[in-house]
């Protein structure tokens, strides 16, 4: 590749693209394990080696950005801070690849109904925070506060789907991939504060 800067604004829009990428494959993670389909789910699988190569490159380029000579301080800011937001977006895609494996091997047909709308409500909240992490970072405000309250749904859901696990006395090795998948959305949520806390961080932002 080229030594030369990036355009004005590409690394934003990588990052930006990142998100999408991300919220696309837990959508269709979900989608491929409620509804069984397998092949769906090895795409997603399949597509995560692209973020992962997305990933470095941006942040190859990033430290590239940061040792040029003359940055400033609120630029400086701003690449450290893509580069502390860059791991959270790849674990977070390592995590909705491990829901689409989860598609593969048709684990959605083992679980009981309640269980499977559990998961279903979880992938929305999910995603409703990823929608408010990314919104924060095109818009440069914060959105950790707005969170908290799906992040609360989220852990609720977490033990609710734990306990259907134990009242529903599924074969053991159903139970363990679905209290794998609870632990999976759990943290997808996580990551989504993470980044919203992340991004308010940022310079340039409200106070």
């Amino acid at each position: 590749m080229s030594s030369s800067r990036p355009p004005a604004g590409f690394i934003d829009q990588q990052v930006i693209r990142l998100f999408t990428l991300v919220s696309e494959a837990l959508a269709g993670a979900t989608h491929a394990l409620l509804n069984g389909e397998a092949a769906t789910g090895q795409r997603i699988v399949d597509a995560d080696e692209t973020i992962d190569h997305l990933t470095a490159e941006l942040d190859r380029i990033v430290w590239a950005e940061i040792s040029r000579v003359g940055t400033n301080g609120d630029e400086l800011r701003h690449l450290v801070g893509v580069l502390l937001i860059l791991p959270e977006l790849e674990r977070s895609a390592d995590l909705a690849e491990h829901i689409a494996q989860r598609a593969v091997s048709n684990l959605g047909a083992q679980m009981s109904p309640m269980s499977r709308g559990i998961v279903q409500r979880m992938s929305e909240v999910a995603l409703e925070m990823w929608r408010a992490a990314a919104e924060a970072y095109v818009e440069r405000s914060s959105q950790g506060v707005a969170l908290d309250d799906a992040d609360e749904e989220m852990d609720i859901l977490h033990d609710r789907l734990t306990r259907e696990i134990t009242a529903e006395a599924m074969p053991t090795p159903v139970a363990a991939q679905v209290t794998l998948l609870a632990r999976f959305y759990e943290r997808l949520g996580d990551h989504a504060v993470n980044l919203a806390r992340r991004i308010g961080s940022l310079p340039g932002l409200p106070d």
